[in-house]
């Protein structure tokens, strides 16, 4: 019998339904109206998705064991490792930063829309960094490992990588006053939003949204997030509100004439968890022990992906600056040419 329980429960927080039975099994629907009930609303619709994902590919026979097989790995690592920290560093920050702010932001229309902007900002800033941090990017690539977009993408996470985002984007919050009620219903709304928007493009194939994709980020946007293409590259850093890829400049729409092409620049070892998960971790250690020298060393942990010692960067500007230079600009250039962080496979993982 405790063996059928730890299942049952496993079932609803995977569905994320528990917070909506028991809101149910109490008879006190107003509960709906505050913030947690809000997310017990959100929170059991994106499962059904990926559950939808599946039986779709399976039924078409498109089904591909490497497309799903990594993340949900993933998943279950992340659950026996990491499930309390993220939150306590949530918590950590509120109590650090709060106090400095100069006001506070509460639950109005006008403080949601401010709220939402400095959150999209400070989301911005982690993602940027995750990109342009070789060190942090070891721990947001196992994110963009996998070689086709699905809603399992969304559990694709070395599970150090959630207090490392909740650290930079609650302190960012805190210090420009969103108070902690407000932070909580923008995390709601932005991680139901997160998740939508890894959907996969055989569900949802034109997933630009007309006139709204002019507001927001789409998961048209998104997947050219995910792509390897060089113009693709470090691009679209926002989760729903586009504002500060368009002020920073690192907003990109999807082209026509350019087929994404999902993972990262060097090949991941397929079907290998230890490799989505570490590689890059082994890849910087190898850079770091050939580097001559103290300085070349610590700029290998700071510098961005593909930043070389000698010179020779073959990082994410340096393949754009390249391809502007091609003479068939409009024409996708092989991933061949533009590997970033390292031109070869972490071999020896397993």
């Amino acid at each position: 019998m405790h063996f059928l329980d730890a299942i049952l429960h496993e079932l609803l927080q995977f569905f994320s339904i528990e917070p909506l039975l028991q809101i149910i099994a109490t008879g006190d629907y107003r509960a709906l109206l505050t913030v947690d009930g809000f997310g017990a609303l959100l929170g059991p619709l994106i499962p059904p998705l990926l559950l939808f994902e599946l039986l779709r590919s399976v039924a078409q026979k498109t089904f591909k064991r490497e497309d799903y097989q990594v993340p949900l790995l993933i998943m279950v690592a992340n659950r026996f490792i990491g499930n309390f920290i993220s939150i306590a560093m949530v918590g950590l920050c509120i109590g650090l930063f709060q106090r400095f702010a100069l006001f506070q932001a509460g639950l109005t229309w006008y403080g949601l829309l401010y709220g939402y902007v400095a959150w999209e900002f400070s989301h911005f800033v982690y993602h940027y960094l995750a990109h342009k941090v070789r060190l942090l990017w070891c721990l947001h690539s196992t994110h963009h490992a996998p070689v086709a977009m699905n809603l399992t993408v969304n559990y694709a996470h070395i599970f150090l990588e959630a207090p490392y985002a909740d650290f930079v984007r609650t302190s960012i919050c805190m210090l420009a006053g969103v108070s902690p009620p407000l932070l909580f219903l923008i995390m709601i709304i932005d991680g139901f939003w997160g998740q939508f928007i890894h959907i996969s493009d055989k569900v949802l194939p034109n997933a630009r949204m007309g006139v709204l994709g002019r507001l927001m980020l789409t998961p048209s946007h998104h997947r050219v997030h995910h792509a390897r293409n060089v113009l693709y590259m470090d691009t679209n850093f926002c989760n729903l509100l586009n504002i500060w890829d368009r002020v920073f400049r690192t907003y990109q729409e999807e082209r026509d004439d350019i087929a994404i092409e999902y993972g990262i620049t060097r090949p991941v070892k397929r079907y290998s968890v230890i490799d989505a998960y570490l590689g890059e971790f082994y890849l910087l250690g190898r850079d770091v022990m050939k580097a001559p020298g103290l300085r070349s060393k610590l700029l290998y942990l700071v510098m961005p992906p593909g930043w070389s010692h000698d010179g020779q960067h073959k990082t994410a500007k340096a393949s754009k600056q390249a391809l502007l230079q091609h003479s068939e600009f409009n024409q996708a250039v092989p991933i061949e040419a533009v590997a970033t962080a390292s031109e070869t496979s972490a071999a020896t993982m397993v």
